[in-house]
């Protein structure tokens, strides 16, 4: 026991005296907790550029182009005349959509002969893209309505019955989860759960890599040969304990961006802690596997990088082909990020993250026992052709 506090004071010492580890581990979650959170801080797109070409200049389109000009989430660009290049002009002004009102517009409402305006949407961005047709699709639609019911009274039907005439039912629409669409409390705290696992995976590459590398290896865990995972635990202990560091920076800084805080805040604190040992984990594993830290780290990189892609916290599971949905469910952030949507987005019932939660725990065991057996193999070969008296001999010698 007292050379297992000795190793894990050294690991201590060496994780605090790696610059490069501590910058990785401990400025980069800040920075980027910070520069994500001010990208995502308004939450919604407004003020998306929509061109306006009117070619019939009546006071009628003009009533169109100023209801549209009323709504907070699209800024219009008028033109009297058509532009030489549509596409050009929706380039130069990265304009969301194009709304061409005909001409005759107003001639042809008041003859009831039902013009058609044509919307085009720019999907360059589906994102600005879905804000502005939902903005357009709202605005055109209420136009519509009143011009018909307008319509309908003038030809000496009541209001009242103007409006059933018009809309012989009504449909109503109730947005659940994230009812504003804010973006930033649907991305944010997302990315920081990528750039944990990005951090800890980093760390970890370099664990036995990097002691395999200089030799120090043999050196300073003759003592321990037998036991592997006590080894493990030493190698990973601190990165849990900075771990928590991060974790409770990231909760601050939840407060600063005024985002909640998700629901069960005891089992997310369990989530945290599960997805938090399974990276490690998967990042111990790799380092035995590939004694060259540089290597080990390019690995673990290739496994990280697509990691948020594949997750379907964005795009679903099941729309993948199932050799990526076989890649994603042997990643630690896939079942975090769908247990992390239930608590945060849903505000769904702790009991829903449960399947996650034993994802997560069986990924936890995996990658436990097969470090492990990874280790005493390893440990064989480091110590196969040396006894341990010569060793020791050859360590009092240093």
């Amino acid at each position: 026991m007292k050379e297992f506090f000795r190793l894990l004071k050294r690991e201590f010492k060496l994780f605090i005296g790696n610059s490069t580890l501590r910058t990785v581990f401990f400025l980069a979650p800040v920075f980027y907790a910070t520069l994500l959170g001010f990208v995502y801080k308004s939450g919604k797109v407004e003020n998306t550029p929509v061109l306006v070409i009117d070619r019939d200049n009546t006071p009628l389109s003009s009533q169109l182009t100023d209801m549209l000009d009323d709504n907070k989430s699209i800024s219009i660009i008028k033109y009297a005349q058509e532009p030489l290049s549509i596409k050009d002009e929706v380039i130069r002004h990265e304009a969301a959509a194009v709304v061409i009102i005909p001409s005759r517009f107003e001639a042809e409402m008041l003859q009831k002969k039902y013009p058609e305006l044509n919307v085009y949407i720019n999907t360059g961005n589906v994102l600005t893209a879905n804000f502005a047709s939902k903005a357009l699709q709202l605005t055109i639609g209420t136009f519509s309505a009143g011009a018909s019911i307008k319509a309908l009274q003038k030809a000496g039907m009541p209001a009242t019955k103007a409006a059933t005439q018009y809309e012989p039912f009504k449909a109503n629409y109730i947005t659940l989860f994230n009812t504003t669409g804010n973006y930033l409390i649907f991305m944010w705290p997302a990315m920081l759960a990528v750039v944990l696992q990005q951090v800890i995976l980093l760390a970890m590459a370099v664990s036995f890599a990097a002691e395999f590398e200089r030799g120090s290896f043999a050196k300073e865990y003759l003592k321990m040969k037998k036991w592997a995972f006590p080894i493990m635990l030493i190698k990973v202990i601190p990165i849990w304990a900075f771990s928590i560091l991060i974790v409770g920076v990231y909760y601050f800084m939840h407060m600063i961006f005024r985002v909640p805080m998700p629901e069960g805040i005891l089992n997310f604190i369990l989530l945290t802690a599960v997805f938090v040992g399974s990276a490690s984990f998967l990042g111990v594993l790799i380092s035995i596997l590939i004694p060259d830290a540089l290597k080990a780290t390019q690995i673990l990189m290739v496994i990280a990088s697509p990691a948020f892609i594949i997750s379907g916290f964005t795009w679903p599971l099941s729309a993948m082909p199932a050799f990526v949905q076989m890649i994603a469910n042997i990643i630690p952030l896939t079942p975090f990020l769908q247990a992390f949507k239930i608590l945060l987005i849903q505000k769904g019932s702790v009991e829903l993250t449960f399947p996650y939660l034993k994802h997560l725990s069986i990924l936890l065991l995996v990658y436990a026992v097969l470090g492990w057996i990874a280790l005493k193999i390893k440990l064989w070969f480091v110590f196969k052709d040396t006894g341990s008296e010569e060793v020791e001999e050859v360590v009092e010698q240093l």
